[in-house]
């Protein structure tokens, strides 16, 4: 007599259990939270009456001009990490050592295994008016190191922080595309980067997708590196909701920030692969062409 097994979709509900109690109820509570307000000066927030009012305090230019400036940061942070995690990612799971790939990818998760605020601290002292590296400049003459406190001191504390995100996804795509795929092209008469850009790049882009939304997500809500490096200059929404919640202790307020901030971003994520799609679309034109005439 053969016996019956359970259901299959049984084996995924400790992930679907995971994803209500840890992601869907937290965020449900913050919407619910977003539609009530600040009872009191000792108060946090209180829902016995709803409205849309807390929204619509977010709607200031203070918002708007730090949701640009996080922005600004989320996507430049994000083109950098790819500009210098693609070579890396590239050498690793192509050139490297077979014998040397585990070590490599150890490496690469080294900064995980130390506590994120410290790693920043790290940052702040590297990029100070005082610290060696400003020694170092002004030992050659070029004068001390101000850029602390700037935009550009928050892209290099993002990009130190969560470049490790872009690395890992490209190399697991560099490394999946097989050797005899690029060895064919090479036999075929096109050039090293031809079999880059019309072979390894197009099987890799799962993973260069893959990268990009896992830097560029925890990137736009990030509110510790620009907290510590950025300053005035450097702020981002993280912060402003941070402050909320913390300082204010206004609930509601924070919330609804929260809210819009998850709205903008996966907005945003949405335009820009938007974007990519029409980018692509002439050259995937083309390889449909090109494909049919060898055929004909």
């Amino acid at each position: 007599m053969r016996r019956r097994g359970l259901p299959g979709f049984l084996l995924a509900v400790p992930a679907w259990l995971w994803l209500l109690f840890f992601f869907v109820a937290p965020v449900a509570v913050v919407v619910w939270y977003s539609f009530g307000y600040k009872p009191g000066l000792f108060g946090t927030h209180a829902n016995d009456i709803l409205s849309f009012d807390r929204y619509a305090e977010v709607f200031t230019p203070t918002f708007f001009d730090t949701f640009l400036n996080t922005l600004w940061i989320g996507i430049g942070g994000t083109a950098l990490c790819f500009v210098i995690g693609a070579p890396v990612a590239y050498w690793m799971a192509l050139k490297a050592p077979a014998n040397m790939k585990g070590l490599l990818i150890a490496l690469v998760l080294v900064p995980f295994w130390t506590n994120f605020l410290v790693r920043t601290i790290g940052w702040l002292v590297i990029l100070s008016p005082d610290g060696w590296v400003s020694h170092a400049l002004q030992a050659f003459g070029l004068g001390p190191l101000e850029i602390l406190y700037t935009r550009p001191a928050v892209l290099f504390g993002v990009v130190y922080n969560y470049l490790p995100l872009m690395i890992l996804p490209l190399f697991v795509a560099f490394d999946r595309v097989e050797l005899p795929m690029r060895e064919a092209s090479k036999d075929l008469g096109a050039s090293r980067w031809r079999t880059f850009t019309q072979v390894t790049f197009p099987l890799a882009r799962p993973g260069i997708i893959v990268g990009a939304v896992l830097v560029y997500i925890p990137l736009m809500g990030d509110y510790i590196t620009a907290t510590v490096l950025g300053g005035a200059k450097g702020n981002m929404v993280g912060q402003l909701v941070a402050s909320q919640f913390q300082t204010a202790q206004n609930w509601a307020l924070g919330s609804a920030m929260a809210v819009m901030l998850i709205l903008i971003i996966l907005a945003s994520v949405a335009l820009i692969g938007l974007l990519l799609w029409l980018i692509a679309t002439p050259f995937r034109l083309r390889h449909r062409v090109s494909i049919e005439g060898v055929a004909s």
